[in-house]
């Protein structure tokens, strides 16, 4: 009876699934000892007795899509916890005005990105995809000796956007030497430059004329949406690289596409695309000078379970009138 009564008191919080989709079952057991977890197909199902219970939102992948219906039908929500730093997909003003707070998941995810971007670049530089496909292929007779790559130690790596990831990209890139340029609104600290041994771009032009490897780290926002367009890919080198850890629409994918079959530049790895997944018959995929991962850079379990627990933390905090560790306010 008392662990019926307790279970009672948790406030309901709507989440997605729990499946390989949705939230793993390491994720589920964090959230489990403070909420009450409704899943949106139970939610569906008995929406009457749900909505007006319903206090806290997590959104995992931008699940459950947030339809203007569904909102309606939860009047009594508090808090939507993003999972993920990105919230271009999310109308703070709007959602502030029915009393709804919103959070993300800010630094927790930059080890796990940094790792992709480096796994991304390396994968390229060395062709490792081709080479793993010629090796596994039943009809290799003779392993292929032509898979020459661009070495990465002592190349120049671009950032562009130095947040806490591209601060950590940096660091990686310092331990393969690379000479690290960088690009962002503000200048970074002198001591964060020392740090990790980068020096300060003052236009985004002369660190694509520079670097070998260009890594996108930036938020996506209508001034970074279509930043690297055919103008800043023509400035790049025919050698270089271009990684996407960011956000699709950070690229115009056309001029990409372009530019990749032109051998404007040399190739591209991209973790985002527009949309995800591409469709089927998009000429990106057909191209051999592309490596695509479907946006997987935050995808391991220790990180997952940090997004969750900062997810859990910021929704308690909403439901308890405090201050919340990162709540998203308008800009």
């Amino acid at each position: 009876m008392h662990h019926q009564a307790m279970a009672q008191d948790k406030p309901y919080a709507l989440i997605s699934e729990v499946s390989e989709e949705g939230y793993i079952q390491e994720a589920v057991d964090v959230i489990k000892p403070h909420f009450q977890i409704i899943t949106h197909q139970e939610f569906l199902q008995d929406p009457d007795c749900l909505s007006s219970r319903i206090q806290a939102l997590f959104l995992w992948d931008n699940k459950p899509a947030l339809e203007p219906s569904l909102l309606r039908s939860l009047p009594a929500l508090k808090v939507i916890a993003n999972g993920g730093v990105g919230i271009d997909h999310l109308d703070v003003p709007h959602l502030n005005s029915l009393g709804v707070r919103v959070s993300n998941t800010p630094h927790v995810v930059s080890n796990a990105t940094a790792d992709m971007a480096m796994g991304l670049l390396l994968a390229s530089a060395r062709r490792i995809l081709e080479g793993h496909l010629a090796s596994v292929d039943p009809n290799t007779v003779r392993l292929p000796r032509n898979l020459m790559g661009v070495e990465v130690t002592g190349s120049t790596l671009g950032i562009i956007g130095m947040g806490h990831i591209g601060l950590k990209i940096a660091q990686r890139g310092r331990g393969f030497d690379m000479k690290i340029l960088y690009y962002n609104r503000n200048r970074r600290s002198c001591e964060d430059e020392q740090t990790v041994g980068a020096l300060f771009c003052e236009n985004m032009e002369e660190l694509l004329k520079q670097s070998d490897f260009v890594v996108l780290a930036v938020n996506l926002t209508p001034e970074t949406t279509g930043l690297i367009g055919l103008k800043e890919l023509s400035f790049m080198k025919p050698t270089a690289t271009l990684v996407n850890v960011s956000r699709g629409p950070v690229v115009d994918q056309d001029a990409l596409v372009q530019a990749l079959q032109k051998r404007t530049i040399r190739a591209a790895a991209l973790d985002v695309t527009y949309p995800e997944p591409l469709p089927r018959d998009h000429p990106l995929l057909r191209l051999p000078n592309v490596i695509i991962t479907p946006h997987a850079g935050t995808d391991t379990n220790t990180t997952t379970v940090k997004m969750v627990q900062m997810m859990v933390d910021n929704a308690l905090a909403a439901l308890g009138g405090r201050h919340m560790p990162s709540e998203v306010k308008p800009l």
